[in-house]
């Protein structure tokens, strides 16, 4: 068998944190939603069902709920944040989509949600 790629992934997490250009919403707070989505080479782990040849999504976890507590303005500061954490974390990520969304944004009635979403390559 050849795997072609691979990819681990966070799904809506969600996060009250407080994130914002306006002063009162990084006072306030709100929920966000947030997906992680990495690419790696999975072979050794379907081959071997061992965490140590994997990307633990546990682990992206806690690189998610890390950065979101630290408050930014822009969303995509948030985003480069977490992606930067992810390639420190794992060398062997080729890339990663994060995608944060803030729910019920201010401002904007009957809006569900509103945010960025970064694709990055891993440059090492």
């Amino acid at each position: 068998m050849i795997i072609d790629s691979g990819y681990i992934f966070i799904d809506d997490l969600v996060i009250y944190a407080y994130h914002g250009v306006m002063d009162q919403e990084r006072k306030v707070g709100s929920n966000f939603s947030v997906s992680v989505k990495v690419k790696t080479d999975i072979t050794d782990a379907v081959m071997n069902d061992s965490i140590n040849d994997a990307v633990d999504y546990a682990e992206l976890y806690d690189i998610v709920k890390k950065e979101m507590a630290k408050p930014s303005a822009l969303l995509e500061n948030v985003a480069g944040r977490i992606t930067q954490a992810i390639f420190d974390v794992y060398e062997d990520v080729l890339e990663t989509t994060v995608k944060i969304t803030k729910l019920s944004p201010p401002a904007m009635p009957g809006c569900s949600g509103a945010g960025v979403v970064v694709h990055a390559v891993n440059s090492r």
